[in-house]
């Protein structure tokens, strides 16, 4: 009498994007990034991801927001990890959708890290990084010839408990782009000041980059926090601190200069 065999295989493993969907405007993810959205079995997203992206998953894709948020995390970043794992070994295809670009304050490091260690098979798309995506849309490039030859990216939030603040950049050590940092601003002046930058250097916070709700107050390290504060932008936000942001007047899309690539570019050609 032959015996049953009642050995159960398990799915094969299925496999992890980790996925940058730019800086805000849905047209400014790559071509790689769209085509892993659009066929994934599962999407795992973060709060900063368009809507118009989210359309684009198969309808019958399940759709996870593991967003975060100052004060309000919907998953901690080690249920995050462990989400990406479960569903890839349940044979899934995982698009994991993170602002901007995975490995540019994304913690998409930690994520990678995870999946490597649990032998998920990986692919990383690059994504265009608000740090240089959202300054251009307002008119500032980060480098140019006779004012900055390099330019620092820096996180604007609070360190942890019993870390101390990073060594900001000199002032001549080219553009610093700071990200989320809106309710910051303050702070991050005084620590420029005190590391020499003067208080006339030209600074520019820009927010809601890259969409139709674009808005860029410009300053100098001294006063650009209060303008912000008069006028209670809303995050997420980057600030410029450089040189380069008295191109602003010029190359800013709103005027007649050249256009970079956002909605509001295209509405302007349009009307």
């Amino acid at each position: 009498m032959t015996e049953k065999n009642n050995t159960h295989t398990p799915p094969p493993v299925g496999r992890v994007a980790l996925v940058g969907a730019g800086p805000g405007d849905p047209e400014l993810i790559t071509l790689r990034g769209m085509r892993l959205l659009s066929t994934a079995d599962a999407v795992v997203h973060d709060f900063m991801v368009h809507p118009d992206l989210l359309a684009q998953a198969r309808p019958d894709a399940q759709i996870h927001c593991v967003g975060k948020q100052a004060g309000h995390h919907t998953l901690e970043q080690d249920s995050i990890n462990a989400l990406l794992i479960s569903l890839a070994r349940e044979g899934k295809t995982v698009c994991r959708l993170k602002g901007g670009d995975p490995f540019v304050f994304g913690r998409g490091g930690e994520e990678a890290l995870d999946l490597a260690a649990a032998g998920i098979p990986l692919e990383v798309v690059p994504g265009v990084s608000s740090a240089v995506a959202v300054p251009a849309s307002a008119g500032i490039p980060v480098t140019h010839r006779g004012l900055s030859r390099a330019f620092h990216v820096i996180t604007g939030h609070k360190p942890p408990a019993g870390e101390a603040p990073p060594a900001l950049p000199g002032p001549d050590d080219g553009t610093l782009v700071f990200l989320m940092g809106l309710k910051r601003l303050e702070f991050i002046a005084e620590q420029l000041l005190d590391r020499g930058w003067p208080g006339t250097t030209p600074a520019a916070v820009i927010s809601q980059g890259t969409l139709p709700e674009q808005q860029t107050v410009v300053g100098t390290i001294s006063d650009v926090a209060a303008k912000v504060a008069v006028l209670g932008l809303p995050s997420p936000a980057i600030l410029v601190v450089g040189e380069v942001v008295s191109l602003q007047v010029h190359l800013d899309p709103r005027g007649a200069s050249p256009c970079v690539g956002s909605n509001r570019c295209r509405s302007q050609k349009e009307d």
